[in-house]
């Protein structure tokens, strides 16, 4: 395609959709976006409530993505860094367990921490200094299998893998079986490694009003709830019909299968995540850090506290309490379940905390299989339209903004 005059379609306006518009129009070619919403993000948004900065479910940007970092300002999303280790709770107490090499005076106490033995800290040292030193691509071509597999094979031991990689990755993929792809497990473990676990100041969402902030005024059409597509031309639920030299499908997979039937798309098997925040005096933690749950029990995977990373997500004086619950629990004391779980966390503090808002999220994550990701090119092109988006690549931040990367490249490269 010869830049300058074409125009394509993109149906969703999400972190794909975004990418996949900015390339475009840098190359001089006119996207439109048309997102059924009320605003750019797909499942990347923040809302704000009473001065509390409320993302979507929580997550983090991993500063060490290349595509995505390449292509947004990380300054300008004024970054704050997690820590580099976790607190573990367990019934006697919680366990401080650090990432030695970046943090080097809890050498001793995190080589002490009664979490795995000395040996599973040795192995997480080494395999650091492995994956360091691959690429993307080398990762891509490795044999998959479930991360739990691959952590047995490693030669972790039953309580390092209970203990510890259970309940940091469920946070991670949004389940504690580890039943996700060992590639998906060592390109994280790898992100980790080179770089931080970072919240914009302004909330996740600052990452998408990014993106969007570099495209033409009248580029990005809200509210506009496609009905029909075909090659070249889509129809809006109000009856507008636009036309293009491409279309592009970046929603996510179930309602990418829902406009392009005649492809057999297969939607994806969704990880969901109920996301509960909470007003409080005084943080729990105290620090830049995420507290995991390192027992077999209880509803609560993990807390962190945005508000000890940036002040901007929680009023003065206020702390802003983030607990993730790995499925969508549909019950109405579960708030107060939840407080009562905590309350063996953090004590009888935890009473006073003011619940905000309960974010039940049923599409949070596609699950990723072994050999469901990191293979051919990020998009597909099925019955003559462009399918882009996480599922086709990684299920990451990474993988949305590659996957919209690389749809629009295959656009512009000459035929």
């Amino acid at each position: 395609m010869s830049a300058g005059k074409e125009k394509v379609l993109i149906v969703g306006g999400g972190l794909a959709g975004l990418a996949c518009a900015i390339r475009l129009h840098e190359a001089g070619t006119r996207p439109i976006i048309f997102e059924r919403s009320d605003d750019v993000g797909g499942r990347v948004r923040t809302d704000n409530l009473d001065g509390f900065l409320l993302d979507r479910g929580f997550q983090v940007f991993l500063d060490a993505y290349p595509e995505a970092g390449a292509l947004l300002n990380k300054e300008g999303l004024d970054l704050r860094a997690f820590k580099p280790g976790a607190l573990i709770y367990r019934t006697s107490g919680m366990l401080r367990i650090m990432d030695v090499l970046r943090e080097p005076r809890h050498l001793i106490g995190s080589a002490l921490v009664p979490l795995g033995s000395f040996a599973d800290k040795l192995r997480v040292a080494r395999l650091k200094w492995r994956l360091m030193r691959l690429t993307t691509e080398e990762i891509a071509a490795h044999e998959d299998m479930t991360t739990e597999s691959y952590l047995r094979r490693a030669g972790f031991s039953p309580p390092m893998i209970d203990g510890f990689f259970r309940s940091f990755y469920g946070g991670i993929f949004l389940e504690r079986e580890l039943q996700t792809s060992s590639r998906m497990f060592e390109f994280t473990f790898k992100m980790f490694s080179q770089g931080s676990a970072t919240l914009p100041a302004r909330g996740m969402g600052e990452i998408p009003r990014q993106l969007a902030s570099r495209l033409s005024p009248g580029t990005i059409r809200l509210g506009a709830r496609v009905k029909h597509i075909q090659p070249g031309s889509i129809t809006l639920e109000t009856g507008e019909q636009f036309r293009g030299d491409a279309v592009v499908v970046a929603t996510d997979a179930t309602a990418a299968a829902g406009l392009v039937s005649a492809g057999g798309i297969d939607g994806p098997v969704w990880r969901s995540v109920t996301c509960l925040y909470f007003d409080a005096a005084r943080s729990p933690l105290g620090e830049s850090i995420i507290a995991l749950n390192g027992t077999d029990s209880g509803l609560v995977n993990n807390v962190c506290v945005p508000s000890d990373l940036a002040p901007t997500y929680a009023p003065p004086g206020r702390a802003l309490v983030s607990v993730s619950v790995l499925g969508t629990v549909d019950s109405t004391d579960l708030e107060s379940r939840v407080l009562a779980e905590l309350e063996a966390w953090f004590g009888g503090a935890v009473r006073e905390w003011r619940h905000l808002r309960t974010y039940r999220i049923e599409r949070a994550l596609p699950r990723q299989s072994p050999g469901t990701g990191f293979t051919g090119p990020g998009f597909r092109k099925v019955a003559g339209v462009y399918l882009c988006g996480d599922h086709l690549w990684s299920a990451s931040i990474e993988g949305s903004i590659l996957s919209g990367l690389r749809t629009a490249d295959a656009i512009l490269k000459p035929s």
